[in-house]
C-alpha cells in the first residue's frame, strides 16, 4: 500500500509537471525569433558550470535560464558576434564560474577572436576570483565597485587523506597498481601524499600559476614579475588594483554601462541577452551554411554499459551509449570530419578498450582530430589514441599512462559491529573480490598479474598511437601526470590550442577550403526533458523515488571523494583511472 501511493504521488507529480512544460513549449512556439537591433550590445552573463554534453532543454524560463552553457555554445555564440555587423560591443559579467583551466583557455581565446574583429568588450565584476579576471584580461576594460575585493591571491590544490579515519572504523583498502605515480587510491591507504603526487601536484600549480601570470600581463600590459608581486600581495582592494593598473575603474554597473554606451556613442544601449542571442541563425550574422564538423563530447568517468538516464545520475561516458555517437557520426553523409572531444579522469579498462576500437573505425571513415578539454588523463587519453592528431590547451591534465585495481575490505568492521561472514568457495580464487577477507598472498598474485597485463596493454596501444616504440612512451608513463604544455614537450600530444586549431586541422584533413566556413553539429544534441524522463530505466512509478535517491546518493558520495568515480569500480573493474582529481584554486 505504502509502495503505491509512493508511485500515485510521483504520478501525479510527473504528470502535473509534464503539462506545465507542455504548456509552456506550447506558448513558445509561437514566439518569433529574437531580433538582432543595429548596433546591438551582446550582454553574456557568464555563471556556473561550462560543460563540454549538452544538458537537457526545459522550456520553461526559471530553468532554461539556468542552463548551463556548452564550450561548443560559447565558441559558436562569439564566432557569430564577431561576424555579426549588427553586434557592436560585448558586455561581459562572469560571476562564479565553473570550468577549468582548460575551458577557460578556450573561452579567453574566443573573447579575443572578438575583439580583434574591431568591437569592444567591456567587462563588469562581482566578488572576482582567479578563474573571472582570467577572462577578465580578455576584455578592453574592466570595471568593479568600489566596495569590492579582487581575490586573486594565487593558487592551491589541496590533497585529503582518510586513512586514519578509516583505520579508526576498521575499513582496509587493498590496492594493485602499476607505476609509483598511479596513486588514485593513496588517500585510502595513507596518510600523507608520496613524493611522486607532491612533485606532480608541484608542476601542475607551477604552469596554471605562470600560464595565469603571463596571461594577466598580455592582457593589462604589465610586466610578468610585477604581476607576481601583485599576486603575492592579493587579494586587493578595490583602490590599490586600479593603482596597480588591474582594474578600469570602480564603478556601479550602471556607470561602466554608460562608458560602453559613450564608447559607442549611443543615446541608449540596445541590449541583447546572449541565451536570446544563441537562437539567432549563423545566417542572419553574414555566416553562410558550410561542411558540417561533427563535435563529439565525452565528459567524465568511463564506464561500462549504456548510460542509465532520466532518473539517475547519467553524466559519464558509457560505453554503449558512447559507441552509439561514433557510429551515428560516421554513417551521417552529410558530416565531412570529426572532432572528439575528450574531457574525462578515465575509468573502466575495458570500456576504455572498447571506445578506442570504436574511435579507430570512425577515423577510418571520416577525417578525425583529437581535443582535449580540462582533462583527458588515464582512460581519458587512452581513448585518444587512435593515431589522428592530437590537441591540447596548455593547462590539460592529460598522460596518466597506468592501471590500478582496488578493493574494500571490511573484516575488521564486521568484527567491531559483531557481524560475522562465513565465505564457501569452490576454486581458489572465489573469494578475491570478497569485502570481508582481505587478499592472500595467492589473490594479490593473481591482481598483479592482470594489471601487469592491462598496463603492457597501454603501453601497446599509446606506442601505436604516437607511432613510437614501448621503450620510448614507458619513461613518461607510469601513471605520471602531465599539463598540456609539458606533453607536447614528451610528444604525448600533438599541438597546444583548442577548438579553433581543431577545426583547422579536420578541414585541411577532409580537404575543406581554409575560406570556406564550417557548421559544428554536437553529438550527443541536446535533449529535451521529455526525452530525457522517457529514456529512464526504471520500471514503475514507484521505482521511481528510489531510483532518484539511489541517484542522488551516488552524486554525494562522488563529492566527497573527488577524482574517484565509485562507478567505475563496480564491477571489480581493472581501472585506466587519473591518479587524483586537482582542482587549482
Amino acid at each position: 500500500m505504502k509502495k503505491f501511493l509512493i508511485g500515485l504521488v510521483a504520478g501525479f507529480l510527473l504528470a502535473g509537471l509534464g503539462l506545465v512544460i507542455v504548456g509552456f513549449a506550447t506558448m513558445r512556439l509561437g514566439d518569433r525569433k529574437p531580433v538582432v537591433p543595429e548596433g546591438a550590445t551582446l550582454m553574456l552573463r557568464l555563471q556556473g558550470p561550462i560543460v563540454e554534453v549538452a544538458q537537457p532543454e526545459i522550456p520553461i524560463p526559471f530553468f532554461e535560464s539556468r542552463a548551463p552553457l556548452t564550450v561548443v555554445d560559447l565558441w559558436s555564440l562569439l564566432r557569430k558576434a564577431a561576424a555579426d555587423k549588427r553586434i557592436a560591443a560585448i558586455a561581459f559579467e562572469p560571476s562564479g564560474v565553473g570550468a577549468g583551466w582548460g575551458k577557460l583557455d578556450e573561452i579567453r581565446q574566443g573573447l579575443l577572436r572578438f575583439r580583434k574583429s574591431g568591437k569592444p568588450i567591456y567587462c563588469y565584476l562581482r566578488n572576482p576570483g582567479t578563474r573571472e579576471y582570467y577572462l577578465a584580461t580578455a576584455a578592453d576594460k574592466v570595471f568593479m565597485t568600489s566596495e569590492d575585493v579582487l581575490y586573486v591571491r594565487g593558487l592551491r590544490a589541496e590533497l585529503t587523506y582518510y586513512k586514519q579515519g578509516l583505520d579508526k572504523i576498521g575499513v582496509q583498502f587493498e590496492v594493485e597498481n602499476v607505476g609509483p605515480h598511479k596513486d588514485a587510491l593513496d588517500p585510502f591507504i595513507k596518510s600523507t601524499p608520496s613524493a611522486e603526487t607532491k612533485a606532480t601536484t608541484e608542476a601542475i600549480l607551477d604552469q596554471v600559476h605562470n600560464s595565469f601570470l603571463a596571461a594577466v600581463a598580455e592582457g593589462r600590459k604589465l610586466n610578468v614579475e610585477t604581476v607576481r608581486r601583485l599576486v603575492d600581495d592579493g587579494p586587493l582592494l578595490g583602490q590599490k588594483a586600479v593603482s596597480a593598473g588591474l582594474i578600469d575603474g570602480l564603478v556601479y554597473e550602471n556607470e561602466y554601462l554608460d562608458q560602453l554606451k559613450a564608447r559607442l556613442k549611443q543615446n541608449e544601449l540596445k541590449k541583447l541577452g546572449y541565451r536570446d542571442y544563441l537562437k539567432v541563425p549563423a545566417a542572419s550574422a553574414g555566416i553562410n551554411a558550410g561542411s558540417r564538423i561533427a563535435v563529439i563530447s565525452g565528459e567524465g568517468a568511463i564506464l561500462r554499459g549504456s548510460s542509465p538516464g532520466g532518473f539517475d545520475d547519467s553524466d559519464g561516458i558509457y560505453s554503449a551509449t558512447f559507441t552509439k555517437l561514433l557510429r551515428d557520426a560516421s554513417d551521417d553523409d552529410g558530416v565531412r570530419g570529426v572532432i572528439l572531444r575528450v574531457d574525462s579522469p578515465g575509468g573502466d579498462a575495458i570500456a576504455s578498450d572498447e571506445l578506442l576500437h570504436e574511435v579507430k573505425r570512425l577515423s577510418a571513415k571520416k577525417p578525425l582530430v583529437i581535443s582535449m578539454s580540462d582533462v583527458a588523463a588515464s582512460g581519458g587519453y587512452y581513448i585518444a589514441m587512435s593515431g589522428d592528431p592530437v590537441i591540447a590547451y596548455p593547462n590539460t591534465i592529460t598522460g596518466s599512462i597506468g592501471v590500478i585495481f582496488g578493493k574494500v575490505n571490511l573484516q575488521k568492521l564486521y568484527e567491531k559491529l559483531g557481524i560475522n561472514v562465513e565465505i564457501i568457495t569452490r576454486g581458489k580464487n572465489a573469494a578475491l573480490d570478497s569485502t570481508s577477507r582481505p587478499l592472500d598472498a595467492a589473490g594479490r598474485a593473481k591482481l598483479h598479474e592482470g594489471v601487469q597485463a592491462v598496463y603492457l596493454t597501454f603501453l601497446q596501444r599509446v606506442a601505436a598511437g604516437r607511432k613510437k616504440k614501448v621503450e620510448e612512451v614507458e619513461p613518461n608513463a607510469g601513471g605520471r601526470v602531465w599539463m598540456g604544455a609539458a606533453a607536447k614537450d614528451l610528444g604525448l600530444v600533438d599541438e597546444m590550442g583548442g577548438l579553433e586549431r581543431a577545426i583547422a586541422l579536420v578541414k585541411k584533413k577532409a580537404k575543406i577550403a581554409d575560406a570556406e566556413t564550417v557548421e559544428l553539429t554536437p553529438y550527443p544534441p541536446r535533449k529535451s526533458v521529455f526525452e530525457q524522463l522517457f529514456s529512464s530505466p526504471v520500471e514503475t512509478l514507484e521505482d521511481a523515488p528510489e531510483a532518484w535517491l539511489n541517484a542522488r546518493a551516488r552524486r554525494m558520495l562522488r563529492e566527497l571523494t573527488p577524482g574517484l568515480d565509485w562507478r567505475a569500480m563496480e564491477h571489480g573493474a581493472y581501472l585506466r583511472m587519473m591518479p587524483f582529481s586537482v582542482s587549482v584554486q
